[in-house]
């Protein structure tokens, strides 16, 4: 009798804690969000925006707040990491292959896809609810109890989740610390770390032209900012003008350049497979090697603090290395969702990159053009073009971690509309598609008037209505079904009667991520 009474009390209590825990996580992010809008912060941003050098400033002033000392930053032995496209995965092959040497890591980057934890990793996994919870109210409550004495003001919340993420990983005692800038790098909040082990620059491009510039000759001097004096850094094959600013960016600050050689280099014994897909994740890998090779020799020295600083001696190529076995590992191994990913849902197979800027693009079409076996040209020829809001459900549950203040729906539907009229006059359709913006009740309307574009309210409207239930993963009767016109439902009969059906999700990491909340579960878990 004992022993089921037992195990129905424990089964009770388990179930408490975890709404406990759940409830008090919620917390924390629906606070962390209020960092997005509150007046403070955009005082900030409006303040500093003609003054760059000030965000440093502010964030080392937020840092002491918090109680943490740029010098303690030194022991993170810091891999940092800026570029337009691609940092993202070179930090992530970076980052599994020290994990296969056995080194306990931290790394941090952005956006997340689903849930904000993912931003702060240790050892390759987002950290726990309950270590994200007890951190963010340390540092929160730090800063809070702060406030009155500097006129109010608390870090935005890309600030502050760097802040917290330097607390976290100086509280687990990581061995490497892999530090993915934010924007640009000269002036990014990461770029308080003094003296990183080692600096990287992954592909570069345009991108945020109005905070960094508008030719990537000024998008290049942003990223070089990131140099520090005599810390070694690299880059991958760039075009001669932005390389040449990389090359004044290094004599300038005092340090060494080197430039990767191509992935096939390293392959004198055997090709290399890596776990992330698509070509341009060769570079990527390549600039991974050397940053991770360049950290260990600093790491196998008797005396690591006493390394010789290197200077600065015209731009060199760097070495061809043999890569170890847990180097070959670890860069098979690298997962890093969200970028050239492919789920297959049988008859549904989702393609999902969030690529965002044109060389991205041309690199995600290069993508999907191989690994789909049936193309009808190229380039990519769609039956259906759907734009959507990067609003995960129009009748939004609980989800905090998705929600982002600073941008309105009306903006959001807006460009969708844009976009869709965009598209439109590429393929030659050049008439204005009559669309209805919002009906009665509130909630945005697809657009109805033709068979190659439509509009949808959110990512999971759009997601159900290219599936036609024919993926179980959204077939959950918890989740919202908005209603949809006849005409809108006749549109499918195609959908509805293909064998299979590949859809190609990209544009945004905001969208990716709000398609997997709904095509993985267990990034929700």
């Amino acid at each position: 009798m004992s022993l089921p009474v037992s195990r129905g009390v424990c089964s009770q209590f388990v179930v408490r804690l975890s709404c406990s825990i759940m409830n008090v996580f919620q917390d924390a992010v629906c606070t962390l969000n209020t960092l997005q809008t509150n007046a403070s912060a955009l005082e900030q941003v409006k303040r500093e925006r003609g003054h760059p050098q000030l965000q440093l400033q502010a964030m080392r002033g937020f840092l002491q707040r918090a109680g943490l000392k740029v010098e303690e930053l030194d022991r993170l032995n810091i891999i940092h990491v800026t570029g337009t496209k691609g940092k993202g995965s070179t930090c992530a092959f970076t980052e599994q292959i020290l994990r296969k040497y056995g080194f306990r890591t931290g790394f941090y980057s952005s956006p997340h896809l689903v849930q904000v934890r993912e931003r702060i990793r240790i050892n390759g996994q987002p950290i726990g609810k309950e270590l994200f919870t007890k951190y963010f109210w340390q540092v929160y409550g730090r800063l809070e109890e702060t406030k009155d004495a500097h006129g109010g003001s608390m870090p935005a919340y890309f600030r502050f989740l760097t802040i917290l993420a330097f607390h976290v990983f100086l509280q687990e005692k990581v061995d490497s610390a892999v530090i993915e800038v934010g924007i640009g790098g000269a002036y990014d909040c990461t770029n308080i770390i003094r003296r990183p082990w080692v600096c990287g620059i992954s592909s570069l491009g345009i991108d945020h032209t109005s905070i960094l510039g508008d030719t990537i000759e000024k998008i290049a001097g942003q990223k070089g900012g990131i140099f520090k004096l005599g810390v070694p850094a690299f880059t991958v094959k760039q075009p001669d003008g932005p390389m040449k600013v990389l090359q004044e960016r290094a004599e300038e600050i005092g340090c060494s350049l080197s430039v990767c050689p191509d992935l096939e280099e390293y392959e004198s014994e055997g090709s290399l497979s890596l776990g992330l897909a698509g070509h341009h994740q060769r570079s990527n890998a390549s600039l991974a090697l050397q940053l991770s090779h360049t950290w260990l020799q600093r790491h196998f020295l008797t005396d690591p603090a006493s390394s010789s600083p290197v200077e600065f001696s015209g731009v060199s190529s760097a070495p061809v290395i043999q890569p170890s076995p847990a180097m070959i590992k670890g860069l098979a191994e690298t997962e890093w969702p969200g970028r050239n990913q492919t789920l297959k849902h049988s008859p549904v197979t989702y393609f999902l990159d969030g690529a965002h800027t044109t060389r991205s693009m041309l690199a995600c079409v290069r993508w999907f053009n191989e690994v789909t076996p049936q193309h009808e040209r190229n380039p990519c020829h769609f039956d259906f073009a759907v734009f959507c809001p990067n609003i995960t459900e129009a009748i939004t549950t609980c989800n905090a971690d998705q929600q982002n203040f600073n941008v309105s729906v009306e903006n959001m539907l807006t460009r969708c509309l844009d976009n869709q009229q965009s598209w439109r006059v590429l393929n030659g359709q050049e008439e204005k598609p009559e669309v209805e913006l919002l009906i009665g009740g509130g909630l945005p309307l697809v657009a109805e008037r033709h068979t190659d574009t439509l509009v949808f309210p959110c990512i999971l409207s759009a997601l159900q209505w290219i599936s036609q239930g024919r993926d179980s993963a959204l077939s959950d009767p918890n989740k919202c079904v908005i209603p949809i016109k006849p005409s809108i439902k006749a549109k499918a009969a195609p959908l509805r009667e293909a064998v299979s059906i590949h859809v190609l999700i990209t544009g945004s990491l905001h969208l990716v991520g709000g398609a997997l909340k709904h095509l993985d579960p267990s990034l929700n878990s």
